[in-house]
């Protein structure tokens, strides 16, 4: 069984952990310390009956080994995992996880998965070390997949963070299974 660890089910993880969870091929542990809030009902895989609840233990009717609803501090917390996968909003988060290493020098293999707006991301230990700083720039704290849009505005709700996570799962599929994978991809929707 595939022992992997996802940071953050929300706008993606809240996607990508049932698509994951299809193939039974995963012993799957989530992390979040987030409560499902109103707001996240429009964009994120939860429903109005699950608000007030952690996320991770909205999650229902899938497989998953462990869930922990504290959040990811120190790097103790994600050892022992064949694959960490961020979809974390907190860039400390990240940074905790990049701090494993890149390609030949990583202690423990990762996948960053990310979106704002129309934008999104997959980021693996597989790139390049020297744009590190790059993918890790902006400000700290945490941050909305929906980007600065209205998420009152039901018209113009973006949906790239489901692509994301979708483009995600294949790429863990793939990497599994000793396929060729992007080391990143960047999608403007």
């Amino acid at each position: 069984m595939r022992r992997l660890l996802v940071i953050g089910v929300g706008g993606i993880g809240g996607y990508l952990v049932p698509l994951l969870n299809k193939t039974d091929k995963y012993d799957i542990h989530i992390a979040d310390p987030d409560k499902v809030e109103e707001k996240n009902i429009c964009s994120q895989n939860y429903e109005d009956l699950d608000i007030g609840r952690y996320k991770v233990d909205a999650i229902n009717g899938i497989s998953i080994s462990a869930r922990a609803q504290f959040p990811i501090l120190v790097e103790k917390q994600i050892e022992g995992y064949d694959l960490i996968i961020c979809c974390a909003d907190n860039l400390d988060v990240r940074r905790l996880v990049y701090r494993k290493g890149f390609q030949d020098e990583c202690s423990a293999k990762w996948l960053d998965l990310r979106a704002q707006g129309r934008n999104g991301a997959l980021i693996s230990y597989l790139t390049d070390p020297s744009l590190c700083d790059t993918f890790l720039a902006g400000p700290a704290g945490s941050f909305s997949c929906q980007g600065e849009a209205d998420i009152n505005d039901k018209a113009n709700i973006h949906f790239t963070h489901a692509a994301i996570a979708g483009i995600g799962a294949q790429w863990i599929q793939r990497w599994f299974n000793k396929e060729e994978v992007k080391d990143k991809m960047v999608i403007n929707i």
